[in-house]
């Protein structure tokens, strides 16, 4: 018997509008206009005999029967792009996928993964969002995450510390003579993330609470990143996030006084995966950048503003 489905756009319109609480926001996902994405949940009212939004001025309502639909339907699409991964790794070479957050993929793997392929090009990398916050999903074949220890059923083996250090471009920094001129200066602070500068003012000496001239709020640590690189502002970074651009003087930390946190970077994965060649030759890899990036922080910690940029790129080749 014949499956009787309603308009897939439709449903990839409104679960995209539900999720957003936005028919523009759903528009700007799926590369339509916010007519057409409004026209095509209207479609799928009138399809399913149903109202799925309460329309007001400024917001879209879900309906008991929307909020329903639109749980269903999240899963399924989930299930949907999972299924897809799964079947695009049925590939003859390995392949490796590594669920990493973006900030530290962006800013510190991305950029180092040409030295891999030099010497592995016949394994296929795969980069899968949310590694840093999320649990750890089956269909990876392993994590780069900062916690506490490992996950159950899983191996842990530590990358880095997870350390903090204040970072700015030099025109700001140069107006920085001790900690306690930040309070004359703009802070950057992620929300989810707000003890990281009181955790560095306890190392620095400081006392709390620290009141600066001015806060700035982003929502993650990729925007609050350029915001550092923009000059808008001073931020308390993870050192992996910023080492290139300490390296290549467009940033540099006015303090070298590093605090550390109680978690720590880790690459995980379960004990089933350990003998998998892609993963054992990431694994080998990854290894020694981690130790490299240990060697940088260490050259920061030691050496003055002027020279950061110098020492840092000279650790990078050795």
């Amino acid at each position: 018997m014949a499956r009787r489905l309603p308009s897939l756009n439709g449903l990839r319109a409104f679960e995209a509008a539900g999720r957003h609480g936005s028919f523009t926001a759903a528009a700007n996902e799926l590369n339509v206009t916010q007519t057409a994405v409004s026209r095509m949940v209207r479609l799928l009212e009138q399809r399913l005999g149903f109202a799925l939004f309460r329309r007001h001025a400024n917001a879209l309502e879900l309906t008991a029967q929307g909020q329903t639909f639109l749980s269903g339907l999240t899963d399924s699409f989930d299930s949907i792009a999972r299924l897809s991964e799964q079947v695009a790794a049925m590939r003859s070479g390995p392949v490796l996928t590594v669920g990493v957050g973006p900030t530290l993929a962006m800013n510190w793997l991305i950029p180092r993964l040409t030295s891999f392929y030099r010497s592995h090009p016949e394994v296929e990398v795969r980069m899968a969002t949310g590694g840093a916050m999320r649990p750890v999903r089956d269909d990876w074949t392993c994590t780069i995450r900062r916690d506490v220890g490992a996950w159950p059923g899983y191996t842990a083996e530590v990358l880095f510390p997870s350390t903090l250090v204040p970072v700015c471009t030099p025109a700001l920094a140069a107006g920085l003579r001790q900690p306690s001129d930040l309070q004359k200066a703009t802070l950057i602070i992620v929300p989810h993330l707000a003890n990281d500068w009181p955790i560095w003012f306890e190392a620095a000496g400081l006392r709390a609470p620290l009141r600066p001239g001015a806060e700035v709020f982003f929502d993650n640590n990729a925007m609050a990143m350029q915001a550092v690189l923009a000059g808008v502002g001073i931020a308390a970074a993870q050192p992996l996030y910023i080492t290139d651009a300490l390296a290549s003087g467009r940033l540099v930390a006015p303090f070298p006084i590093v605090a550390t946190k109680k978690e720590a970077w880790y690459l995980e994965y379960r004990l089933g995966r350990a003998d998998d060649p892609a993963l054992v030759a990431f694994r080998d890899w990854l290894l020694g950048e981690a130790k490299r990036q240990r060697q940088m922080e260490a050259e920061l910690v030691r050496r003055p503003i002027k020279s950061q940029a110098r020492k840092i790129r000279a650790a990078a080749v050795v």
